[in-house]
């Protein structure tokens, strides 16, 4: 009895998780998304930000190639020459007592030598190391170049955020008017109905809302166009039921913190970077090498054959030519480092100007809403008062829908000043990169 419920049991389970699986499968999911969300998504999606991995591969071979300047240097040197005279001691043989005959042979004007060559560095000035330095800040600049590039991405998703945000809530505004309207017909319809109000009155109310419905469908199909501009942004696939969550207001800061300030430093020290190489090549090298070869003459010049040989040592060269140009070129690097100081400073100037221009724009905003909280105050309670009036027949249907435009006026700038304020807001905080 008891293995038969508990069987029982686990069947219906069973089919329950079943049923309820199936009915979540079916179910699409709802797209809800944040303006961080949108940043984000952008960023991966857009075309260039595969130049990132390609920047880091290039610092890697960079780098490796640098300092492969430490691996021993190999290379292979062949010659064959005819000379006009070679060293000679004008006699064939040397008289020497109790020795028969000494010859002293003569070098063939024809000589050949091929031999092959292992150099390795031990002092270099210095030059591999900074060579390693300046790879890896030309990467870090390429890098700052395509954040400066991605960064404008963001005034691109707040124009179309915000801009779908600005039609969601004047299509709930509108929903709101079309349901007051409707209240009126409803209340009219009965009137005429009854023979106490003119049908002309509910015809006026009628093509009110009318008017209301096409400008929901003109709302609907401009958001239509804004969400797939944005599906475009972030690589998804957005339609009417894609939900943009209203930001949060947020509190502004002075402070700059652009990606462009970062491309300034790099720049920077990559003239530091010139300046440390351009010292090295002019510093002495001391490199350790071995040769071996084959060479008629080898190194004995008296002996006509083909010997193979070697020869190891130490070579230092110093070269002092450059030490000629060397204050000049420190001198236009120097000019280089001051024109990035002020392109920093007037990068930094337009800034602030800019930040000075939206701060105000939020301020005026702000202050806007203030009123405009006062005007929809007003104009609702005029309207509220102009319905009572027509339902009593004391005011005209065509003066009533005037307040009920005045009031549906009010409550969009409202809706435009709200969105316009976090709009502002967030590109104010883009301006500074914070």
């Amino acid at each position: 009895m008891y293995t038969k419920y508990y069987l029982t049991m686990k069947t219906v389970l069973f089919f329950s998780l079943f049923f309820i699986g199936l009915s979540a499968f079916g179910q699409a999911p709802s797209k809800n998304l944040t303006l961080e969300q949108c940043y984000s998504l952008a960023k991966q999606n857009y075309p260039l930000i595969k130049q990132a991995g390609l920047i880091e591969k290039s610092r890697t071979y960079n780098v490796e190639n640098a300092s492969k300047g430490y691996l021993p240097q190999f290379s292979i040197n062949g010659q064959a020459t005819y000379q006009s005279a070679v060293t000679s001691l004008g006699i064939t043989g040397i008289d020497i007592p109790h020795v028969i005959d000494v010859t002293i042979p003569t070098p063939h004007k024809d000589q050949y030598n091929i031999h092959g060559e292992v150099d390795q560095t031990i002092y270099d000035g210095g030059i591999i190391k900074q060579q390693k330095n300046s790879a890896q800040t030309d990467a870090d600049i390429s890098q700052k170049n395509l954040e400066v590039e991605l960064y404008t991405l963001k005034d691109r998703i707040n124009q179309v955020f915000f801009g779908t945000l600005l039609i969601d809530q004047q299509l709930i505004q509108n929903t709101l008017v079309k349901k007051d309207i409707q209240n009126s017909i409803d209340k009219m319809q009965e009137a005429v109905n009854k023979g106490t109000a003119l049908k002309s009155s509910l015809d006026e109310l009628q093509a009110e809302l009318l008017e209301q419905d096409q400008n929901e469908i003109s709302l609907k199909a401009n958001r239509k166009a804004y969400i797939d501009m944005l599906g475009i942004l972030i690589n998804m696939s957005l339609d009417e039921t894609t939900v943009l969550e209203s930001p949060n207001t947020i509190t502004v800061s002075d402070s700059i913190s652009r990606p462009e300030l970062l491309l300034y430093d790099f720049q920077k020290k990559s003239y530091d970077a010139q300046d440390k190489i351009l010292n090295a090549q002019n510093r002495p090298k001391v490199i350790f090498f071995v040769q071996g070869g084959y060479a008629d003459p080898a190194l004995d010049a008296f002996d006509v054959n083909f010997e193979w040989y070697y020869i190891g040592g130490i070579k230092l060269s110093w070269n002092f030519g450059g030490y000629y140009t060397l204050k000049n070129q420190h001198q236009l690097i120097n000019i280089d480092r001051e024109t990035t100081d002020l392109n920093k400073q007037t990068f930094l100037f337009n800034t602030k100007i800019t930040m000075k221009q939206q701060s105000a724009q939020i301020v005026s905003l702000q202050e806007m809403m203030q009123k405009d909280d006062e005007i929809v105050a007003k104009r609702t309670s005029i309207k509220e008062s102009s319905k009572a009036q027509m339902e009593q027949g004391t005011i005209t249907v065509h003066e009533y829908v005037g307040e009920l435009d005045a009031e549906d006026e009010a409550k969009q700038n409202l809706i435009l000043h709200k969105i316009q304020l976090l709009q502002a807001q967030y590109t104010y905080q883009n301006t500074t990169g914070n």
